[in-house]
């Protein structure tokens, strides 16, 4: 007869518990779904997996893919008479006047009339329930970004807004795609230091908005660090250019950013 030891007693307890788990897991979600059927995220209507989005919400996005700006992102107009493939990389107007001082910015989705409501209500009424879709959407979008980071960071809020909102919703999006890729989370990298007023207008005059808005917390060993700097929408690209340039000041060895949102106009307007 075959005696076990303490801990060989509590490591088959554990390895029990560990294939148990997935099971019970899947009775609960189960369980769940049949009490609280789960609903689009956006239209409230009956869909098959939880914080989704039904397939005739999905086709009222607009991704941005294909030909954008190399550095911030921006989308171009499709001409069928140019072989893009040919042009390599292209920057847009704006940034081809200058350097920016982030490396790459990259969205997901357009905002516009259909996404409107979404992005109000993750912001602004509590649907917290957005993060984990969103964070779905920046992995696929940003996928060689997140590869290349070293540590992930959301764009901060004001402590007035943040104790009027009760949360950053940059946060929490950054916090669930650190946690799903493995990398550190620095929710509190940067800190607002100017309760600036809601962005608009051209980029110059949100530049003077934000100018000077950022800066480190507490001084952390950031040197040659691959930063990763999420928001929910990139308007002009003033708060995330003031962002970088405290990160790059730091020593940051790049500061590249990941959005859900892109505010699209013409560049004139930027």
């Amino acid at each position: 007869m075959t005696f076990l030891r303490g801990n060989e007693k509590q490591q088959m307890f554990k390895r029990g518990i560990k294939r148990i788990f997935p099971v019970i897991k899947s009775c609960g979600t189960v369980v769940l779904d049949l009490i609280l059927p789960p609903k689009c995220l956006k239209c409230a209507s009956r869909v098959d997996v939880a914080h989704s989005i039904c397939p005739d919400c999905w086709k009222e996005l607009q991704f941005l893919t294909g030909n954008k700006c190399a550095c911030c992102g921006y989308p171009f107009g499709i001409d069928a008479t140019v072989d893009y493939s040919l042009v390599g990389e292209t920057l847009c107007g704006v940034c081809a006047k200058g350097p920016r001082h982030f490396d790459r910015a990259i969205s997901a989705l357009r905002y516009d009339d259909e996404s409107r409501d979404m992005v109000i209500g993750f912001k602004h009424n509590d649907r917290t329930e957005y993060a984990r879709y969103f964070t779905k959407l920046l992995q696929m979008a940003g996928k060689d970004l997140i590869e290349q980071s070293d540590i992930v960071a959301p764009v901060p809020l004001h402590k007035r807004r943040l104790l009027n909102r009760r949360y950053n919703q940059s946060a929490l999006l950054s916090a669930r795609l650190a946690f799903d890729a493995g990398l550190k989370h620095e929710p509190e990298l940067l800190i607002r230091t100017k309760n600036t007023p809601p962005q608009q207008g051209n980029l110059n005059k949100r530049q003077k908005n934000v100018s000077g808005a950022f800066r480190m917390k507490v001084k952390k060993d950031i040197k040659d660090k691959n930063i990763l700097l999420i928001d929910d929408v990139y308007t002009t690209g003033a708060t995330v250019e003031n962002c970088a340039r405290v990160l790059k000041k730091a020593g940051a060895g790049s500061v590249n950013i990941l959005t859900v949102f892109r505010v699209i106009a013409p560049q004139s307007l930027k």
